[in-house]
């Protein structure tokens, strides 16, 4: 019986990979990143697309220290893919008012959100977070550690496929 080894990558600990082409083809008609690989080599809270299905994208997010606020016209998502992070919510008094109602994909807040504490969710490897619509949130790291988020593409997220794509 064949025995096989599980590797948690993390964003000080991964492996690039790479792509394996048959039948003659390209590598560059091929889109490939590593979620980790692009946490480790942005900034903080760079909220950087790696996937994107019509309006729907995959962030990699580097988490360090406290983020600004965000809020979103939609539910939206949030997986802790290797250390600790903490999410702090706020349900927001007047959602409208902060994002417009027909918009996409997480729009920053210019400063505190105005309404009611939600609570925090302590996320560690593997955990997800709702990141609710109504509700203004974000996320606090003592250490680097990456996120993925599923949101809508909007004015936060960066589409920098050439600078992380293998080719």
């Amino acid at each position: 019986m064949s025995s096989y080894a599980t590797d948690f990558a993390a964003i000080d600990e991964y492996s690039r990979g790479k792509i394996t082409v048959i039948s003659k083809d390209d590598p560059k008609n091929y889109v490939f990143s590593n979620m980790f690989d692009v946490a480790a080599n942005t900034r903080p809270y760079e909220r950087v697309a790696v996937a994107k299905n019509f309006e729907y994208v995959i962030e990699s997010v580097r988490a360090e220290g406290t983020s600004p606020w965000y809020s979103a016209a939609h539910d939206e998502f949030v997986v802790a893919m290797d250390y600790p992070v903490t999410v702090e919510l706020v349900k927001l008094d007047d959602p409208d008012s902060v994002v417009d109602p027909e918009s996409e994909g997480a729009h920053r807040l210019p400063g505190e959100p105005q309404g009611r504490k939600m609570g925090t969710a302590k996320l560690s490897r593997g955990h997800m977070c709702i990141l609710p619509v109504g509700a203004a949130y974000r996320f606090v790291s003592g250490a680097p550690a990456t996120l993925m988020i599923q949101t809508c593409d909007g004015p936060e997220t960066q589409h920098r496929w050439a600078e992380f794509c293998q080719k």
